[in-house]
């Protein structure tokens, strides 16, 4: 569930069904692709959530990925604790805890306003259930106490539960009552940002067992419900500023709610907040939260710089390209080479007496795979270029996943029976080329940062221009897949035979060894797609972040060589038929149009 698949998809629709609903279906179906074997793989493939090791930290002895967790109020029932780990949450709230569960009122979503509104009377949960949960999530956790208990009921929790967690948000009277009591346990002391006690807190900061202080922003109340005031990020960032100058320098900041934007984060961050605990703002701004945070507190690093390993997949993003550069020319000349002549027993002069369509079917494969390796190229050398070159774990990762994808593809050219020397050559020189580029860049490690701070226009509209490239990477990946079972069954579409006027019958009585060339050509040109498409989309589902420039220019001029030569040699050879181009069509729709939305984050200053 990232952004780009829940604003532009879910959310919609998520918003028209009840508050309830929507979050316990989207909590037990991503627990449920949790559940499976790969499943959390899967999540994180999708969104490459999960926090850089760089933002590890500990608060009062306890180790947390990172400093964003969620409040327990998004997650009254506890479905959601096995997902959030898989949505780069670090830590979770739980609670309030009672000796006695109780029902509460579902809270109101209001999305044209941003606004839930909770009940005011919070549904408990007792011990088992809270340890349930707890288990479930498998990482830390702060347990909010029931403000109703008294110091003694409190006590008797924390020994329960202390064997699985460490730290405890209690209210300022259970402070008192527990003032003289010795307890190894994170005690945090719960306070509104409209209604700080800085006399009494400074006090209890004296003692030892209080830990430090978690703070909610202001709030409006009405007789049943509640929601965030409109200045929450403000209010929270003045309460924070004020303990800080006024109760401690020193005690544990954590706040609860008030962020719904990267930069509010980062603010709280930088006046001290050691944990955020996301709230209304998670759910409006969407899962990706908790990554745009992490990365934008890491835009103030400098990017590490190895030009080793990106030189050598530059190496071999250049000879594709002047492969496909080469392969171009004699697809628009001779069409078949000196070899495939010999092979097939018949001069191309042959071939063209009996039936002149063949060639230029053949030369239109042929420039198809042209086209494909060109825009592969250009796409390869753009990822080394502006990405592998700083070890950033996600290009390498793509680099690697679509180079192997292509060298498989060399299988589907013998599919059919046919193997021409100068493909394996070509191939052969490559392999060491791209070796020396996997052991260079295989330890690849480094995050990426972004300058993203706010939920503006256009981050909005890149929602939709990313999940258009990354549906139109899988669209053409899966034409790959799809055009190489053909290139190695039936080799021909109905409206091929059309355009030849020949049926596989004709053509084999002519000579047999005609057939598997073409199924050749086929094969390699679905294998290229296929390479081609998962870069595109590999790029798309991890390189979006604003101001990266290079990520729209590598795919607005990685694309246009294979949509023109697949689309010019049709009309060049008079193979127009609009059913058998609607698919080269719609593709180029879902291109233009993911430009156009995500020009502005991308392009943008």
């Amino acid at each position: 569930m990232p952004d780009w698949s829940y604003h532009p998809l879910f959310k919609p629709w998520l918003t028209k069904l009840s508050p309830g609903k929507s979050r316990e279906f989207i909590y037990k179906s991503m627990g449920c692709i949790a559940s499976i074997p790969g499943g959390r793989s899967f999540i994180e493939m999708l969104g490459h959530l999960h926090p850089p090791n760089e933002l590890r930290s500990i608060v009062d002895g306890v180790h947390y990925a990172s400093s964003i967790g969620v409040s327990a109020r998004l997650d009254p029932n506890g479905t959601g604790a096995k997902s959030f780990s898989s949505l780069g949450v670090s830590v979770i709230e739980v609670g309030p805890v009672s000796l006695a569960n109780s029902n509460g009122k579902e809270p109101i979503m209001k999305p044209d306003r941003e606004e839930i509104w909770f009940p005011l009377q919070e549904p408990m949960k007792t011990v088992e259930e809270s340890r349930d949960q707890i288990k479930r999530f498998g990482g830390p956790a702060i347990v909010t106490m029931d403000e109703q208990m008294t110091g003694c009921e409190v006590l008797t929790i924390i020994k329960v539960l202390g064997d699985i967690v460490d730290s405890f948000s209690i209210s300022l009277k259970q402070a008192y009552e527990l003032n003289n009591t010795a307890i190894h346990k994170n005690l945090y002391i719960h306070q509104n940002a409209d209604e700080l006690e800085v006399d009494q807190l400074s006090t209890l900061m004296r003692s030892n067992h209080i830990a430090g202080v978690i703070v909610e922003p202001s709030k409006i109340r009405t007789d049943s419900y509640f929601t965030e005031s409109k200045d929450a990020p403000h209010s929270l960032l003045k309460a924070v500023r004020t303990i800080r100058s006024k109760v401690s320098q020193t005690c544990t900041m954590i706040t609860k709610g008030g962020v719904s934007e990267p930069i509010e984060a980062l603010e709280l961050h930088q006046a001290g907040v050691s944990l955020l605990l996301l709230e209304e703002g998670y759910v409006f701004s969407g899962p990706g939260l908790p990554k745009r945070i992490n990365e934008l507190k890491l835009s103030d690093g400098v990017a590490e710089r190895n030009d080793s390993g990106a030189r050598w997949g530059l190496l071999f993003g250049l000879a594709i390209l002047f492969a496909g550069i080469v392969a171009l020319v004699f697809s628009m000349t001779l069409v078949i080479l000196p070899y495939d002549e010999a092979f097939i027993g018949m001069r191309r002069e042959q071939i063209a007496a009996f039936n002149p369509r063949i060639l230029a079917f053949m030369a239109h494969d042929r420039m198809a795979l042209a086209g494909t390796m060109i825009s592969g190229g250009i796409l390869y050398i753009q990822l080394s270029r502006n990405a592998m070159v700083y070890l950033l774990r996600w290009a390498s990762r793509a680099f690697h996943v679509a180079a192997i994808a292509g060298f498989l593809g060399i299988f589907a050219f013998i599919g059919y029976g046919y193997f021409d020397w100068l493909h394996g050559v070509f191939w052969v020189l490559l392999l060491p080329i791209y070796l020396r580029c996997f052991l260079l860049t295989k330890y690849s490690r480094s995050h990426p940062s972004s300058i993203n701070q706010s939920n503006h226009s256009a981050w909005q509209k890149a929602n939709w221009g990313q999940l258009l490239f990354i549906l139109l990477g899988a669209l053409i990946a899966i034409g790959g897949i799809v055009i190489m079972i053909i290139g190695m069954t039936n080799v021909f579409v109905p409206t091929d035979i059309t355009f030849i006027c020949a049926t596989p019958d004709i053509l084999q009585s002519l000579n047999e060894r005609l057939i598997p060339v073409i199924a050749h050509d086929r094969a390699g040109f679905g294998g290229a797609l296929v390479s081609v498409g998962v870069l595109v989309l590999l790029i798309a589902l991890w390189g979006f972040r604003e101001g990266e420039s290079w990520v729209w220019n590598t795919l607005a001029i990685g694309a246009p060589p294979a949509f023109i030569a697949g689309i010019a040699t049709h009309f060049v050879i008079g193979y127009t038929s609009f059913y058998h181009l609607l698919p080269a069509y719609f593709l180029i729709v879902i291109y233009v149009l993911g430009l156009v939305f995500s020009y502005p984050f991308l392009k943008g200053k």
